[in-house]
């Protein structure tokens, strides 16, 4: 028992009695029992946790972690913030079995780190037919979503049915960007991907990927032509915050027409961030936690410690979609509830890695804003986060011969496996 057992209330103080009842004697918590045990059952605190931690609970969850053995942690490591996934400290947990309904700080923030491998029971209470019972405030992410966003291509296909992508961004000496968004936007299936860039660009781009059409841009007006013929318009990879940059991204700003969707990154983000509150409903804005802080006048941290909030603060002050990314990437739109993502791995820190998701969602967006996909459903809505999803299980392929050294083009190359269900 930690701290005073005076202090005990409710059903607690009755499991407490019957405990004593069935004659079980009841110690005081002492760490110098740990260094005996093959194994370590927390159930200290559970979904009962609020910072700050009392001094004797603090004590605990520092022994726990000390003691050198596995801990299995009942319905949430004592410590874990069951709503924000915050660590208080937290016990770090080799195995979590949580009850009734899944917690979403067991997937936020500092949740999975503490969880470790998490396990399910209903207790006979719910059921989804999966064995997961849902989240009233997040939906989790599979497979299946990447099917529902996605219909079976017809044999009469010809590539103008899925989809013109244009991608602009590659300031100064950050071609690799672009290219690496044009060559995800293929392999995702886009019809036609055309790259804007800077005229000095054009050998690097095509000549790594001929499939890709080239638009040399020296101004915002040079993009008048291919502007007007594009479902889909991502801009920011490698766009830098140059005069050149602000060019571009105004005459996108100024002439997206109804009906196209915007994919924003990058820069494209910090600059937006820079002008005002800017506000839209046709733009899917893809911040990872920096430029999220940027875009809300908050902190890095601040997001961190609660994303799920961060992300409700950005549909409703941004508008449009918004994918949060990060471990957990979560997405986002006013009037849906979240989504959580929790494919990926730490593999996918490297560079490039942003620049690919925006290829993949601008081709699924792409495709649905073409029609051919929405007999299944394909908003898109639902096409980012099938794009969120693809992308991180393409990211776990790429990971499964090791976490060092994976490269972005080779998670862009392995979206076409991820996709193979949906010919």
């Amino acid at each position: 028992l930690v701290g005073d057992a005076g202090a005990i209330r409710g059903e607690a103080a009755e499991a407490l009695r019957d405990l004593r009842a069935a004659g079980l004697e009841v110690q005081g918590f002492d760490p110098a029992a740990l260094a005996n045990c093959d194994v370590v059952v927390d159930a200290l605190l559970g979904i009962g946790v609020r910072a700050p931690l009392q001094p004797a609970w603090l004590a605990a969850i520092e022994a726990m972690n000390a003691c050198g053995v596995e801990v299995f942690a009942v319905d949430v490591p004592s410590g874990l913030d069951p709503d924000s996934g915050r660590a208080l400290p937290a016990v770090k947990a080799a195995a979590t079995i949580t009850f009734l309904g899944l917690k979403q700080g067991l997937f936020l923030g500092d949740g999975p780190d503490h969880a470790g491998a998490l396990d399910f029971d209903a207790l006979g209470v719910l059921s989804s037919g999966k064995g997961v019972s849902p989240m009233a405030s997040l939906q989790l992410l599979d497979s299946t979503c990447i099917r529902e966003a996605l219909a079976p291509r017809a044999r009469h296909s010809h590539k103008g049915l899925f989809g013109r992508v244009l991608i602009i961004g590659g300031g100064a000496g950050m071609a690799g960007a672009v290219r690496m968004a044009g060559e995800s936007a293929l392999r995702a299936g886009a019809g036609l991907v055309t790259v804007a860039s800077r005229p000095e660009h054009l050998g690097v781009v095509v000549g790594g990927r001929p499939e890709l059409m080239y638009l040399a841009v020296e101004q915002g007006a040079d993009l008048a032509a291919a502007l007007e013929q594009a479902q889909v318009i991502a801009i920011g990879p490698g766009l830098g915050r140059s005069a050149w940059a602000q060019d571009l991204l105004a005459t996108v700003l100024r002439s997206a027409r109804a009906g196209q969707r915007l994919v924003m990154d990058a820069d494209a983000l910090n600059l937006v961030a820079g002008s005002g509150a800017a506000h839209r409903d046709d733009w899917i804005l893809t911040p990872h936690p920096g430029e999220a802080a940027r875009l809300l006048g908050i902190t890095t941290e601040a997001v961190q410690a609660n994303r799920l909030a961060a992300l409700e603060q950005l549909t409703r002050t941004r508008g449009g979609i918004v994918v949060l990314k990060g471990a957990g990437t979560l997405v986002g739109r006013a009037g849906e509830i979240p989504r959580l993502c929790t494919a990926g791995n730490p593999g996918m820190a490297v560079p490039g890695m942003g620049d690919v998701l925006t290829g993949a969602i601008a081709a699924l967006v792409g495709a649905a804003a073409r029609g051919v996909d929405e007999s299944r459903g394909g908003d898109a809505f639902a096409a980012t986060c099938a794009a969120v999803q693809a992308h991180a299980m393409a990211g776990d392929l790429c990971a499964a011969q090791g976490v060092r050294g994976v490269l972005a083009l080779e998670v862009a190359q392995a979206l076409r496996a991820v996709l193979a269900p949906t010919p």
